[in-house]
Parts: structure tokens; C-alpha cells; sequence
């Protein structure tokens, strides 16, 4: 892991709005994973592209509602990491949107004020016939209390467009920021990987963390090599460092 910069820890203090984009590196940490190393035990011959579809819940509601529930409980068994916390500290001190392609709810569970959910969230139900959120309910799956239709995993499925609400937020954080992070996503899934690039077409200070290279590594202003639990405590630690020293 690289030693972190007295120039980047000076510009994260002087931060007031910070955007976090975080993917499935963040929430690997705790134990959630990802979504195609998921596929283990009775799950592992098939695949998730092909059961993540309005069209495989039309075809068989309860194989899909089935894999959910799996997927559900490996979340609910998971705890916010250093990463999530450190985070949800940050924002005692800045401004801080988290704007997230996980659907796990480890940032709320951090203590995060603001999380704008990309994919949605795999804790909660939605009627499959737009009554809105439910809750989970019983059964396979289980009837909406409303209509009677079907209730689904309240995610974005493959085909399906992102909330507008959400997407709309990602859009005005982003822009708003003074700093975007990048953290533990491979920046290959859109639209979530268009927000760095155009916060750095809006002149805006852009610090990627992530064990390896990625398509936005080349225009980073900071590419730091390491995961979201060991180096975002380091940096907002840092940046406390900082502050401290500018203000006495």
C-alpha cells in the first residue's frame, strides 16, 4: 500500500462537498460477494446474468425470489467495514453523498446521512406491479398486500433502467463536489462509470482507490493502490491532520 500524499491530504481537508462512487470492491471487505462470485453451492449452475431479468422472474417468480432470499441472507450476516465507517465519519466534517452501485445497505448501516442507491437495495421488496415498496413479506415470493401481484427484490435488474431520482442525484452531487472518490469499482458498468469522468471534465479533483488499475486510472488526479478499508481511514485521518495543523 503507497504512502498517502501531505499534498492529497491537505486538498481532502480543505473539502467541504466530497462524492463517494463505490462499487463491489467496498463492500468485498465485509464479506458480500460479488455479484457473479456469488453463484456457490445450489446456485453455482447458473448464471446470474440470466436469473437477474424481469424476464426470468415472469418465467419462474420463485427461482428468482429463491436466489434473492440467498443472496439476502449473505448480506444480512455482513458488517460495515473500516471503509464504511471511516466514510460515515467523514461526513462529520464535509458534506458527503455516497452514490453506490451495491445493493447490500452497508453505508446506511455505517451511519452514512446520504446514500443515493444506483441498483437499488436487495433488503427491501417493490410490488411487481408498481404499488411501490412493500415490505418483504413470506412466501415465494410472497403476494403484494396491495394487489395480490408478486412482490421482487427492490433491484435493478439487466434491461431495466436506473431510478431516475437517484441517477438525477449521482448527477448533481457529482457536479456539486469538490472532491470525487472512486472507491473499489472497476469503472466498467454504465452509467456509474461516466460520473468520474465528468467530474473531471468539470474541473473537479478526482482520486480513485482501488487494488488495481482501472479505465479511469489514466485521468485520476490520485490513483491510490489499495482497498476501501485500508486507505479510506488513512486518508480522512490524514486530513484530520491537516486541519488540525491549519487551524491552530
Amino acid at each position: 500500500m503507497q504512502a498517502l500524499s501531505p499534498a492529497l491530504a491537505a486538498q481532502i481537508a480543505e473539502a467541504r462537498r466530497v462524492t463517494a462512487l463505490t462499487g463491489a470492491g467496498m463492500s468485498a471487505e465485509s464479506g458480500v460477494p460479488t455479484f457473479r462470485d456469488a453463484q456457490t453451492g445450489l446456485w453455482a449452475r447458473y448464471d446470474p446474468a440470466e436469473l437477474a431479468t424481469p424476464e426470468a422472474f415472469e418465467r419462474d417468480p420463485s427461482r428468482v425470489w429463491q436466489w434473492y432470499a440467498w443472496r439476502r441472507e449473505l448480506v444480512t450476516r455482513a458488517e460495515p467495514n473500516a471503509g464504511h465507517r471511516a466514510l460515515a465519519r467523514w461526513a462529520r466534517h464535509a458534506r458527503v453523498t455516497v452514490v453506490t452501485q451495491n445493493v447490500d445497505g452497508l453505508h446506511q448501516q455505517a451511519g452514512s446521512p446520504e446514500v443515493l442507491e444506483l441498483h437499488g437495495n436487495l433488503r427491501r421488496s417493490i410490488c411487481s406491479a408498481g404499488c411501490g415498496e412493500q415490505p418483504v413479506g413470506e412466501g415465494e415470493p410472497p403476494p403484494c398486500p396491495r394487489c395480490g401481484a408478486p412482490l421482487r427484490p427492490d433491484v435493478v435488474w439487466f434491461g431495466e433502467m436506473l431510478p431516475e431520482a437517484a441517477l438525477n442525484g449521482a448527477l448533481a452531487a457529482v457536479e456539486a463536489a469538490d472532491i470525487v472518490l472512486s472507491i473499489g469499482t472497476a469503472n466498467q458498468v454504465q452509467p456509474a462509470a461516466s460520473l468520474p469522468h465528468l467530474a473531471r471534465r468539470n474541473g473537479c479533483l478526482v482520486v480513485e482507490v482501488n487494488p488495481e488499475e482501472t479505465p479511469l486510472t489514466p485521468e485520476a488526479d490520485w490513483s491510490l493502490r489499495g482497498t476501501a478499508a485500508g486507505l479510506l481511514p488513512l486518508l480522512l485521518e490524514a486530513a484530520t491532520e491537516q486541519r488540525v495543523q491549519r487551524d491552530e
